[in-house]
């Protein structure tokens, strides 16, 4: 059958792929697993009862779960085959978030996962009108709970009206409103359709690397914030090609999980491969002695490693002796990493590279559904983001700018006409607001975000998401933020990696005191810290080279609103927070 529409997509994997574990949660330290068939049914139960509940096409609908889960997927299904809009929304954002976004939407219901998320969604029913009811997947006292919501599905007699509804959604009919975290300014809710979601979903499936497995035995664990586009296109991706779907419990227990499933596939970003090396690196130098000495050796093989090339005989006895190590701590079957959100470290990319597990990394943005290019294992360059899609047209404007055409490019933006037309270029490209370039080979290579470039006061510009996913590369770093718009020289807020500097200290017998604060104003720490990125300014023209630096004693979160839920930097956020150390680092009075 044709896959035009999101629901097509459950009934290609019920003709072609069934299966007992398509969707995967765990409750109560038990899979409960959930097979093709029940996903379909227990979906149009979910969109006969919602028809009882008065909701017709057009209508929104929000989602909002605190990890990933069956429901939210049967949800999605139920809601999208009769023409209805979803809403996905991040469960982080503040309350006056939730309110200007449920308000712009104009959400007539909402589903939620849990007991906190129902509590924080009452306090937003009371200041948007058009908000009637919210239903809870958790079972919570005094709460809708969505299971009501089959019930009055049961009957399946409507199931023709249903049926009809599916018949008369089009293609270019609007999905989904999804509303970009954004670094300033309000949300704006993207505008994707089926066809959208559809082409990119279509377009992607020939970058994914297979083997002759079994459809049956292949895994994935999801755990990226499937309100995200970039998840949520996999989910489909993985649906198309009939993978039994496994959702994390949370990012703590990822380890757990990923040792129990064992899975071929996963989505991360960028910060969470940072984070697997950097316990790799713990485990690895923890012992000390000779099995220390081997892992160190082990990593300058990696480091080294060229994709273009055979394996040496001193990389395959790594490879048994350290490498094979680091493909069980992720469950030993992994085929590949699809990275996206940020940009990739070059270094880490080729290290794992070596170790057997093969990172893809990708590009793309919400408007774009989400998908320009992506790596695939023909055709890999580390350092890009890969070759633009097939069904894409992808231009580098005079400035720089990444400009795209295609069908999975959104109509733009809802209710803002204004923002829409800023979008597009007269000849109806969408502006990405990334700098790049395309190879000879027509691969693609991001230089920066564009509206992140800033200038010195001597007139030269800086690219500092570069520099900065450079930096993070030192397991002293945890985070960092380039600054020096207008400045005479950049300098850099930096967010130490406290826990492995404790480790750090206690080796070289540095007392460091108790507390965060303690550990910043160590002069020691920042000596040590410096030591880094003066490694790194060697690399850098002398006009990029960071002149300075202040360690920030708090960890950034999203949750204090210095990072987006997709972790990158709240430039804005992170400043206005540190402005006493960002005066401090210029001289500038209070």
């Amino acid at each position: 059958m044709p896959i035009t529409r999101l629901f097509d997509f459950a009934q290609n994997a019920l003709d072609n792929f069934p299966k007992d574990d398509f969707l995967v949660t765990k409750k109560n330290g038990v899979w409960k697993k959930t097979s093709t068939l029940e996903f379909v049914n227990q979906g149009n139960k979910i969109s006969r009862g919602l028809l009882k509940l008065g909701i017709k096409p057009g209508d929104k609908i929000g989602l909002i779960s605190t990890t990933n889960r069956t429901e939210w997927c049967i949800m999605d299904l139920g809601i999208s085959q009769i023409g209805v809009i979803t809403v996905p929304v991040y469960p982080t954002i503040s309350v006056a978030d939730y309110i200007y976004i449920f308000d712009d939407a104009e959400i007539k219901y909402c589903f939620v996962s849990d007991k906190e998320l129902y509590e924080k969604l009452i306090d937003v029913q009371k200041q948007v009108k058009s908000l009637v009811g919210i239903f809870c997947f958790d079972d919570v006292k005094g709460a809708p709970n969505w299971k009501e919501i089959l019930d009055l599905g049961e009957d399946d007699a409507t199931q023709d009206e249903v049926e009809d509804l599916m018949k008369s959604i089009n293609e270019e009919d609007l999905a989904t409103l999804i509303y970009t975290s954004g670094t300033t300014g309000k949300p704006k809710g993207v505008m994707l359709t089926h066809r959208n979601l559809v082409a990119n979903v279509l377009a992607s499936n020939p970058r994914i690397p297979r083997l002759k497995i079994d459809y049956k035995e292949l895994k994935t664990l999801s755990f990226l914030p499937i309100c995200h586009v970039f998840e949520r296109m996999i989910y489909y991706l993985y649906s198309y090609n009939g993978f039994s779907i496994y959702f994390a419990e949370s990012i703590e227990k990822i380890g757990d999980n990923v040792r129990e499933i064992k899975p071929q596939y996963m989505t991360v970003v960028p910060r969470l491969v940072e984070k697997v090396y950097d316990t790799i690196y713990s485990k690895g130098t923890g012992s000390g002695g000779l099995k220390a000495k081997i892992f160190l050796w082990a990593v300058k093989i990696a480091e080294n490693y060229d994709i273009t090339k055979p394996k040496s005989f001193k990389h395959i006895i790594a490879d048994k002796l350290v490498f094979s190590k680091w493909r069980e701590g992720l469950g030993g079957n992994i085929l590949t990493l699809v990275s996206g959100s940020a940009a990739l470290s070059t270094r880490l990319n080729n290290m794992f590279h070596a170790a057997g597990l093969p990172i893809l990394e990708g590009y793309g943005l919400t408007e774009t559904s989400p998908v320009i290019a992506v790596n695939s294992f023909d055709k890999l360059k580390i350092g890009s983001v890969g070759q633009p899609l097939a069904n894409l047209d992808v231009k580098i404007a005079e400035d720089g700018e990444i400009i795209v055409k295609g069908p999975s490019v959104t109509k733009g933006y809802f209710k803002a006409e204004d923002k829409t037309a800023e979008a597009f270029t007269k000849d109806g490209y969408f502006m990405t607001g990334d700098i790049g370039h395309l190879d000879e080979d027509n691969f693609l290579f991001i230089t920066d975000r564009k509206k992140e470039m800033f200038k010195t006061s001597g007139g030269k510009y800086i690219a500092p998401q570069v520099i900065e996913n450079a930096a993070k590369a030192s397991k002293f770093i945890e985070q960092i933020m380039v600054v020096g718009d207008g400045e005479k020289m950049p300098c850099a807020l930096v967010q130490p990696a406290f826990d492995l500097i404790k480790n750090w200290a206690k080796i070289h017998h540095i007392s460091l005191g108790d507390s965060n604060e303690e550990i910043c104003n160590n002069e020691q720490v920042k000596a040590r810290i410096q030591k880094e990125l003066d490694q790194l300014n060697s690399h850098l023209g002398k006009w990029e080279q960071i002149k300075q630096i202040e360690l920030t004693p708090d960890v950034w979160t999203v949750e204090d609103g210095l990072l987006t839920p997709t972790l990158k930097l709240k430039r804005k956020a992170v400043k206005e927070k540190y402005i006493k150390l960002y005066n401090k680092l210029y001289g500038h009075s209070a």
